[in-house]
């Protein structure tokens, strides 16, 4: 029998993939906002296609300051941009 895939639904496009292939955003019990790649962080997380037009969606919707029920910070932000053009490249 094969061994269930977690899914995640993405918070730009609204697609659900499987969680390894997104990528986790994480407001931590310090309420630190902080990219999480291990999945494994604890606190309350969503998750973000490695897109950047997902990116955009999600930053002009700001859907991942609603779910995570904070204010993002720019510097998570752009520390997302730089990830998706590291796994673009």
């Amino acid at each position: 029998m094969q061994k269930k895939i977690p899914q995640r639904q993405c918070m730009g496009c609204r697609e659900r993939r499987p969680k390894r292939e997104m990528i986790r955003v994480v407001r931590g019990t310090d309420g630190a906002v902080n990219l999480d790649f291990g999945g494994k962080a604890p606190g309350r997380g969503a998750y973000i296609c490695p897109d950047p037009e997902c990116l955009k969606k999600a930053m002009r919707s700001k859907a991942l300051d609603r779910s995570l029920e904070v204010t993002i910070p720019q510097e998570v932000y752009e520390r997302l941009a730089k990830e998706m053009e590291a796994r673009h490249e």
